[in-house]
């Protein structure tokens, strides 16, 4: 997973609230396991009217969504942030967001940022003409006018987004303890380092 520290880009103001997700992957995308090409499903009804928000010139690509409150409520798949990611954005900002949608967001190498709804509608406005920069470092969401919203995130959360550890970089950076814990096994219970072998 790609680390995340700050990121300044234009942001699709969407706005809508309780975007459960099934508006965000409709189920007859759900028919794959692979993470590539979903974003073409993402907002699927949206995206029928050739005037949505998601396909407009200045949005393509964008980096960052900006949602009303509730935002990924309804069923647990998790095609939802691989979508999204597909999709180009890294950032959600919004007041709220579902839970189970966030775990798997956050499994997913993308941040979600919480912040009161006036701070939302004002991020609204500045999208509609300028980029906005979050910064997770300093846990603050900036405009070009010097608004600057602080953001709160769980300190387990920052620390994998920062330094891009999934659950298996997390493993990963934990190499020596587990060779240096299976050599004291070895020594000390040589039947177990034994049966394990044999198997």
């Amino acid at each position: 997973m790609d680390a995340f520290k700050t990121l300044t880009g234009i942001a699709v103001p969407f706005g809508a609230k309780n975007v459960d997700t099934d508006v965000i992957i409709p189920a007859r995308f759900l028919k794959t396991i692979q993470r590539a090409g979903l974003g073409k499903g993402a907002f699927a009804v949206t995206r029928e009217n050739p005037d949505n928000i998601f396909d407009q010139p200045r949005h393509k690509g964008a980096p960052v969504l900006i949602a009303g409150d509730n935002f990924g409520c309804g069923s647990s798949r998790e095609h939802a942030p691989w979508a999204l990611t597909d999709m180009g954005f890294r950032v959600v900002i919004a007041p709220s967001f579902a839970d189970i949608f966030s775990g798997n967001a956050f499994k997913n190498g993308m941040l979600l940022v919480a912040l009161p709804q006036e701070q939302i509608d004002r991020l609204m406005e500045v999208a509609e003409t300028d980029e906005i920069t979050v910064d997770l470092e300093n846990q603050v969401v900036t405009t070009p006018y010097q608004d600057r919203f602080a953001f709160e995130i769980d300190p387990f959360r920052k620390h994998c987004l920062l330094n891009g550890l999934d659950e298996i970089g997390l493993t990963q950076a934990m190499d020596k303890d587990i060779a240096a814990f299976e050599a004291k096994l070895a020594a000390e219970q040589p039947w177990i380092a034994g049966a394990a072998q044999a198997a």
